[in-house]
């Protein structure tokens, strides 16, 4: 059974070409978690964008966790796989 928090993320063609996004915003969850890699608390986040939700981060960390556990490497680094990624 999904997890309710991954309601908050959705996909639509017309936005960032499908990639996951929250809530229909045009703000995509790798952006999110681009941010909180970089260092941004979550207090920042939800200062800097007010569209943006406590629930929103967790959906997108859980949306993350779920899709990584998902992923099977062999024989390929991480940063090789991420440098040829259709981004």
């Amino acid at each position: 059974m999904a997890h309710p928090l991954l309601s908050r993320i959705t996909s639509d063609p017309a936005i960032f070409g499908g990639k996951p996004i929250i809530r229909g915003q045009r703000f995509a969850v790798e952006h999110l978690l681009d941010y909180l890699a970089g260092g941004m608390t979550e207090a920042e986040l939800l200062k800097e964008f007010p569209f943006l939700e406590p629930d929103d981060i967790r959906a997108a960390l859980l949306y993350a966790g779920r899709l990584s556990g998902m992923t099977r490497m062999s024989g390929a680094s991480l940063a090789a796989a991420y440098e040829t990624a259709d981004r």
